[in-house]
């Protein structure tokens, strides 16, 4: 820190002894006072940690695993013959929907989502829990879901980094890992920092254990983040500083979405007893998902805004997770801030778009930092545009790309690809809503489908026949894959439209005629030939 000429002890204390106040990386910036006056020194920075279970969205499925509908008559596994309780959907009483998952319950009273009994053995009693932020997070501390009426015997949770199209375990859980995932079972104990991001199977939450109080199933963050802060996580820059060099183990606590698989009920310890399958069933009270908002290391707040959560950009970064340079600040591209050197880190601030000299003013919404005047046209234009754009802002897209609707004009992937079918297309280029210039007999958006009355061979080419009626092979001739007629042996011609003997001397019109008149009367004389052979 640079302190003015001068200043006296109390304020390099003052400024010491705040610089030490600050938790690590809580802070994007502060004002400093130095030989050219007072400068905001900025830091790589982060949000708090918080319990995000408020803000998550929770679905279930398959659709109808809710009890309640219609209603239903279930057991408790301590005393499977009293089967007294209820679930109803519509009384309020006695319904278990899903958002109470995530309730504040106050005063004591326990409420929870509870599934369909195993009422359809032998098929499993399957669900997903889906636990969907539209937002992407950093885990913190353990994930816990508690069960009421007993923990699964079988169950994976999964994570995505992008919203759900694609999913990942995280960790599996059983009461046998080698049966249920041919796995060994592990602790979490027993990893090491060469392999702390493993995924492992579990046995210790899934065994029954006949005790109320054993009821919840943890994802267990701490542990593996003591691997490297120590216990009591006593040595955070140790951890700050393998985030940055140990690839993949950021990513590894980072996800959008979390999605519970719930593969087997508890058993209750014994094997499933067939004559009583009102027993089994998943219940759960609660889930905590200790977890910070992931901004890149550019904001130390994150909001609850027009129903997501949002990071505050700082460092001249934008988006929803600070994932990219504010419009005009493109001078250099976008970088996550960094957590080295510690305590600070680095900022990594997006820089202001630069101009050449003589422009007075540049913007070329991140695709060129350099600028030309035109002395002739006094006009400032952008200079080598990036990401397949161009324009006097490198506001359009060069030829054979189109606009891309859903990313802002200062986006690296504001401009797609057309690409056009060659053999279908006039050209390379398409429209502004990705629409390529079509042949004749060639359609769809890239020219690469044929339509009606035309077939695909190296192209669209016209069909020689087809089932339409207006190309029909006549006279029982097959259409071919649309490109010839089959005829039968007397018709010939590209619809078999023609006869053989038509225009041959050597077919006889009369011996023609009594072919057909015999080939029509045939099947009406064989009955009767029939009838008389069998009269005695």
């Amino acid at each position: 820190m640079r302190v003015r000429a001068g200043t006296g002890p109390l304020l390099v204390l003052l400024l010491h002894v705040l610089s030490g106040a600050r938790g690590q990386y809580d802070l994007c910036k502060s004002l400093v006072n130095t030989d050219e006056g007072a400068l905001w020194e900025e830091y790589a920075c982060q949000p708090k940690s918080s319990s995000v279970k408020d803000f998550m969205r929770i679905r279930v499925e398959p659709i109808g695993m809710t009890c309640g509908n219609p209603p239903e008559r279930f057991c408790t596994l301590e005393n499977p013959y009293l089967c007294s309780d209820e679930c109803d959907a519509s009384n309020p009483d006695l319904a278990h929907p899903p958002q109470l998952m995530a309730d504040r319950e106050r005063g004591g009273l326990i409420t929870y989502w509870q599934s369909v009994t195993w009422s359809r053995f032998p098929e499993p009693l399957l669900a997903n829990i889906t636990l969907t932020w539209n937002k992407t997070l950093e885990l913190t501390n353990d994930i816990q879901v508690t069960f009421e009426y007993g923990r699964p015997t079988v169950m994976v949770l999964e994570k995505s980094l992008n919203h759900g199209r694609t999913w990942q375990p995280y960790q599996y859980y059983a009461d046998d890992c080698m049966e249920a995932f041919n796995m060994p079972a592990k602790r979490v104990q027993d990893l090491g920092a060469a392999n702390a991001t493993r995924v492992i199977c579990t046995e210790r939450y899934s065994r029954w254990v006949g005790s109320k109080n054993e009821k919840a199933v943890r994802f267990e963050v701490r542990p593996r983040l003591e691997i490297f802060t120590g216990p009591r996580q006593a040595n955070m820059e140790a951890l700050y500083t393998r985030m940055e060099s140990v690839k993949g183990l950021r990513d590894f606590f980072t996800f959008t979405n979390l999605r519970l698989r719930l593969l087997r009920p508890a058993l209750g310890g014994t094997y499933v007893q067939r004559e009583n399958l009102l027993k089994y069933f998943y219940a759960i009270s609660n889930i905590e998902v200790p977890a910070r908002c992931k901004c890149n290391l550019h904001a130390s707040q994150c909001v609850f805004t027009d129903g997501n959560l949002q990071c505050v950009c700082e460092h001249n970064t934008a988006g929803q997770d600070c994932s990219r340079c504010k419009r005009g600040y493109k001078a250099k591209s976008w970088k996550p801030g960094s957590y080295l050197p510690t305590p600070n880190g680095t900022p990594n601030t997006c820089a202001q778009a630069g101009m050449s000299a003589g422009s007075t003013d540049c913007e070329c919404y991140g695709h060129s930092n350099r600028c030309s005047y035109i002395d002739f046209l006094n006009i400032v234009t952008c200079v080598s545009c990036k990401h397949n754009t161009r324009g006097q802002n490198c506001q359009h897209c060069r030829l054979g790309y189109f606009r891309n609707a859903s990313a802002e004009l200062d986006d690296e992937n504001v401009c797609i690809e057309c690409n056009c079918n060659q053999l279908g297309s006039v050209h390379d280029r398409c429209n502004g809503t990705g629409f390529c210039q079509c042949k004749d007999g060639a359609g769809g958006a890239k020219c690469d489908e044929c339509v009606p009355g035309f077939y695909w061979r190296q192209g669209c080419v016209p069909n020689v026949c087809d089932d339409t009626g207006v190309l029909a092979c006549q006279n029982g001739g097959t259409c071919l894959q649309n490109q010839r007629c089959l005829c039968p042996s007397e018709f010939k011609g590209a619809l078999c439209q023609q006869s053989v003997c038509e225009g041959d001397k050597k077919c006889s019109g009369a011996a023609t005629l009594t072919l057909s008149l015999a080939a029509l009367l045939c099947p009406l004389l064989y009955p009767l030939l029939d009838a008389a052979r069998t009269v005695p």
